[in-house]
């Protein structure tokens, strides 16, 4: 048994792969904005659906088709290039976390590119199919001319010895995992804060809940910008549709909530671009006020 296989198996995650989704793509000023698919996740339905009130979340699962058991999330990397950056939003899930993910590889290569091209790797947060990633086959970087960042807090948080005896039994694959691959990382990353400009043209914005240090980004140039919201807006239904209702995928749920809804606030009322890890079509679109939701 593989050690992804025995990990999914203790989540709950199942190991059915999706084909790779359509990479889709967009301008901001001179650069390119493009999303990189690193597979799908299979979830069980109730890892997000569980805390939210069961009634009124029925419409929701049946206008959208979630009535099975499972969840098929996409998982889509945002690649900035700049011309001088080739910069990659997280680093997938590598070959440990899950059968149907970690296919970056592949779809870098479908667009031309090797994983030594990356320039920077910038973390919204450190989950296995964001971080674990950082590492192949043989347990050695795969980005191997990288710079990373992450965002302090959320550093602090997975680096401390007490997350994973804290965290719970569920996550605790999580921390123990992160924490390996920080330390192999550590001497190439550099740390920044809510507010910092992380690289030119893109600039960090806390999001916390979905884990203690969730960070999204500005992308931008003069006129035209993007968000890069990672997980804080973490699918395409109930995310949208009831963006007040806790979901079992945040840490702190509470938090999560006032973090998702002030960005789809901004993102309907400045009309910008939006990028989202697990939402579907390659993760780009835009947000429209609809009634109590969006």
């Amino acid at each position: 048994m593989k050690r992804r296989d025995f990990i999914a198996g203790s989540l709950g995650i199942g190991l059915a792969a999706l084909p790779l989704r359509t990479i889709a793509q967009t301008s901001i000023g001179s650069a390119t904005l493009t999303t990189v698919s690193d597979g799908n996740l299979v979830l069980p339905a109730g890892f997000i659906f569980d805390p939210m009130p069961q009634d009124e979340l029925k419409k929701i699962r049946a206008a959208y088709g979630l009535e099975g058991d499972q969840l098929t999330p996409e998982c889509n990397l945002a690649l900035y290039q700049d011309g001088k950056n080739t910069v990659l939003f997280d680093a997938g899930s590598g070959p440990d976390f899950a059968a149907s993910a970690g296919k970056i590889s592949d779809s870098l290569d479908a667009i031309g590119l090797a994983p030594d091209d990356i320039t920077h790797v910038v973390f919204t947060h450190a989950h296995p199919d964001h971080i674990w990633g950082v590492l192949d086959d043989f347990d050695d970087p795969f980005y191997s001319e990288t710079t990373y960042y992450m965002g302090r807090d959320e550093w602090d948080y997975w680096w401390d010895p007490a997350t994973v005896d804290e965290i719970g039994d569920a996550r605790q694959a999580f921390a123990v995992g992160a924490k390996r691959r920080m330390m192999v990382i550590e001497d190439a990353v550099q740390l920044f804060d809510d507010g910092d400009e992380v690289l030119p043209g893109i600039s960090a914005m806390a999001s916390f809940g979905h884990t203690p240090g969730h960070m999204s980004f500005e992308v931008r140039q003069g006129t035209e910008a993007a968000l890069v919201v990672g997980d804080a807006i973490g699918n395409h239904h109930v995310a949208f549709q009831r963006p007040e209702w806790p979901s079992g995928s945040d840490q702190d749920a509470d938090l999560a909530i006032t973090s998702r809804m002030r960005l789809l606030d901004r993102l309907s009322a400045e009309q910008l671009k939006l990028v989202g890890f697990h939402l579907p079509h390659g993760g780009m679109g835009r947000v429209e006020k609809a009634g109590v939701g969006y």
